[in-house]
């Protein structure tokens, strides 16, 4: 595994945490009906699509059904009491985490492409006509870039593209063209999921700010990997996904101004999101539960908590430079092989994930080849399709790092990558 003083992380005891890391797969001989079981390690760099998830996280999710499973906001008797603390507490966890001033500010929600989903119809359908714009950026994943581009037809507002340059970096100069008194909403994405790039979103927040507009920030790539200040950097909006940072899937967050969420109708209506229901009317109840309607992911919640607790005591910082590391790393060894094109900026300026093809192999042929190794790496447009035409491609390979990967696991791609090369040479 490599030095351990060479991690800004404890690498061995957090892969202690994942007891999936230890499962064998499939290796090359390993067909249906061919070969005697599975027998290959497991390297997992495919953690930008769904990270795992440590046994912290798993045992607290055991723990509210094993010992205080019931509906939250429902009931008087005890275990209702219990249910609705823990869920409540959580929002305060992840308030905390990004920085938000309290509770009030973070719904929970299915994921980061709810959250979007969520402002998009309950601001952006009331909020915009003909006559505004949308501004968004080329490197959008499609939770963004499909459901502005859909509001947009439903209200005759024109959306609006920042240029990324051939080095994977938005072009400035085009965003501060793009965004004008006409503008009501920039919905950037933090740290792309296919270039890696790192874009300056507390920046383009004064721009937008600068000519009346919010800022939707989409960080589901960003929060899991990297200290975040919703204040700092000024965001309306901020959308993050528990299944990327350690969490259980169904569950996510939206962080928004409360005066903003205050002026904002609900997405969703029914029970517990009520204050007072007649035959003719209704009333909504407080933030944030005016936007979660009906059952929440209770478990799920809680769990995502533990989630940010388990990153919080390995610390952002470190796992943030752990993450950079580990992309520098594979950057420089696909770069040492003249038929591989890697998209996005160097490696010692990017997320921790690096997108990638081999002259004449096919992302989805060198994805199977690689997981015949035991290597986990994801294979297509990656939610970006329109981002792949304009680098001039259907698809791309990627390799996405985390907290429990290592450089010999990324020896372990370069090898099945180059057996690929040959393969196809």
């Amino acid at each position: 595994m490599g030095v351990q003083e060479s991690y800004p992380i404890d690498v061995e005891a957090i892969r202690a945490d994942f007891p999936i890391l230890d499962r064998k797969v499939g290796g090359d001989v390993e067909r249906p009906g061919e070969g005697p079981g599975d027998d290959t390690p497991l390297y997992y760099l495919d953690n930008a699509a769904t990270s795992h998830t440590p046994d912290q996280v798993v045992d607290t999710i055991s723990e509210y059904y094993r010992g205080y499973n019931a509906n939250v906001h429902r009931g008087i008797h005890q275990l209702s009491q219990e249910a609705s603390v823990a869920y409540e507490n959580a929002h305060d966890t992840v308030a905390d985490f990004i920085g938000a001033s309290g509770r009030e500010e973070v719904v929970f929600t299915k994921n980061t492409t709810e959250s979007e989903n969520l402002v998009a119809y309950a601001w952006g359908l009331n909020e915009l006509g003909p006559g505004d714009n949308v501004v968004m950026t080329e490197m959008e994943h499609h939770a963004s870039l499909v459901t502005w581009q859909q509001i947009a037809k439903k209200t005759g507002a024109e959306v609006r593209y920042i240029r990324v340059d051939d080095d994977g970096y938005l072009d400035r100069d085009h965003a501060a063209d793009l965004i004008d008194d006409s503008t009501q909403m920039v919905s950037v994405v933090h740290v792309s999921n296919t270039l890696g790039t790192v874009n300056p979103v507390a920046d383009l927040a004064d721009l937008a700010h600068d000519h009346g507009a919010y800022i939707f920030v989409d960080g589901a790539q960003s929060a899991p990997t990297q200290p975040v200040d919703v204040t700092a950097i000024d965001a309306d909006f901020f959308a993050f996904s528990g299944h990327k940072m350690c969490g259980p899937t169904g569950i996510g967050a939206l962080y928004g101004k409360e005066h903003v969420l205050e002026e904002m109708e609900p997405y969703l209506y029914g029970g517990d999101m009520i204050r007072r229901v007649t035959y003719e009317d209704s009333t909504w109840e407080d933030l944030p539960w005016k936007f979660e309607a009906g059952t929440p992911s209770i478990a799920q919640g809680i769990a995502f908590a533990a989630a940010v607790d388990y990153l919080e005591d390995i610390g952002m910082a470190n796992v943030q430079a752990h993450e950079e590391l580990l992309a520098e790393y594979a950057y420089d060894q696909l770069s040492a092989f003249d038929d591989v094109t890697i998209y996005g900026p160097p490696g010692d300026d990017r997320g921790g994930l690096v997108a990638f093809n081999v002259e004449g192999v096919h992302a989805h042929d060198l994805s199977s080849i690689v997981n015949d190794h035991g290597v986990a790496i994801r294979a297509g447009d990656h939610c970006t399709q329109p981002l792949h035409d304009k680098l001039g491609v259907a698809a791309s390979a990627r390799a996405s790092f985390y907290i429990y990967n290592t450089r010999d696991e990324i020896d372990a791609l370069i090898e099945a990558v180059d057996d690929a090369r040959e393969l196809f040479a």
